[in-house]
């Protein structure tokens, strides 16, 4: 086929892409507001949310298809790009494939609006989000909401994953991230970025995707957390945090996934509540997380993990399919 051919083709393949993903906003906005599950009362920053995040979902589908990476639509049937393969050389642990997908509906941005508000963050804050890459939808959420509140993110990640997050050694968080910055979708900074994993330094990579995610890293102008000492990476976290903000001062902290140096090394991780929690009670110094350390600073802490917990609790869908729709159905 002559390459003018080829181009108009694809050229027809984008516009369909772009329609199938304007139709399928519609159709979100509509369920939002009409939806007979729905408990949260909505807001305008609630539904803007929604809207950020259904466009990035959208634009990494695209960039899959378009790319040649592979999405399986046996485990990501609303062709969103953000749920990755039950093993690779950066999975971690074991996770759960109706979690993960819970968690690409663009109401959970439209949630993290509301718990932001619950915990008395007002436009021009600042807050600070640890994501781990088991649940990549719940970053977009968070700078989702964050962009629609127009509050400052202060966004530190980690690229180890559990099964089924963004577990693609070639299409990882990081790329994921850079992808949406370049697309003008976010417009943060990441102010750190760590391996994660076993240690945070991805003790049980493969040396040779380690050393290739080191290099990924490197390439990039984002800040590398590579720190052996639990207790010393923690810090480093909280120091990144505060230098950060204005007058170091974090209105909130949103954590996803079970990161351990977020999450600390005590059982009492599992005694927090999904959603927002105003106070916890402390592990020793030692054991704690960064959640931890932002709640003996008496910082708001969003804990989302525990999804289907917390979708009951707040009255969203479990494993929705519709109505998101596969962008070539």
């Amino acid at each position: 086929m002559p390459a003018g051919g080829r181009g108009r083709n694809q050229d027809k393949k984008s516009k369909s892409i772009i329609y199938a993903g304007m139709i399928s906003l519609i159709v979100y906005l509509l369920w939002f507001f009409l939806s007979p599950h729905r408990s949260l009362p909505f807001s305008e920053e609630m539904v803007k949310a929604a809207g950020i995040m259904e466009r990035a979902v959208l634009i990494i589908g695209e960039y899959c298809d378009k790319s040649g990476i592979r999405i399986d639509t046996t485990l990501d049937p609303n062709h969103t790009g953000l749920i990755g393969p039950v093993y690779s050389d950066i999975v971690t642990t074991k996770g759960n494939l109706e979690a993960k997908r819970t968690t690409t509906n663009p109401e959970m941005a439209a949630l993290i609006v509301y718990l932001l508000e619950k915990a008395g963050v007002k436009k021009g804050d600042t807050i600070a989000i640890g994501s781990s890459a088991s649940f990549p939808a719940l970053m977009i959420a968070s700078l989702s909401a964050a962009k629609a509140m127009e509050v400052d993110p202060i966004l530190i990640f980690s690229l180890g994953a559990s099964s089924y997050g963004a577990t693609n050694p070639d299409f990882n968080l990081l790329d994921m991230f850079l992808l949406l910055q370049g697309r003008f979708i976010f417009s943060v900074k990441s102010a750190a970025v760590s391996l994660g994993g076993e240690g945070d330094i991805g003790k049980e990579f493969n040396p040779e995707i380690k050393k290739e995610l080191i290099e990924q890293i490197g390439q990039t102008k984002i800040p590398f957390i590579y720190e052996k000492d639990f207790r010393k990476n923690v810090l480093t976290r909280m120091e990144i945090y505060r230098k950060n903000a204005p007058r170091g001062k974090i209105s909130a902290f949103i954590n996803s996934g079970g990161g351990d140096a977020n999450i600390g090394l005590s059982n009492l991780v599992l005694k927090v509540k999904p959603g927002l929690n105003i106070k916890l009670p402390l592990p020793p110094e030692k054991k704690r997380g960064v959640l931890f350390e932002m709640a003996s600073q008496n910082v708001p802490c969003i804990h989302l993990l525990f999804i289907k917990g917390l979708v009951r609790k707040y009255g969203l869908p479990w494993d929705p399919v519709a109505p998101f729709k596969s962008n070539d159905e």
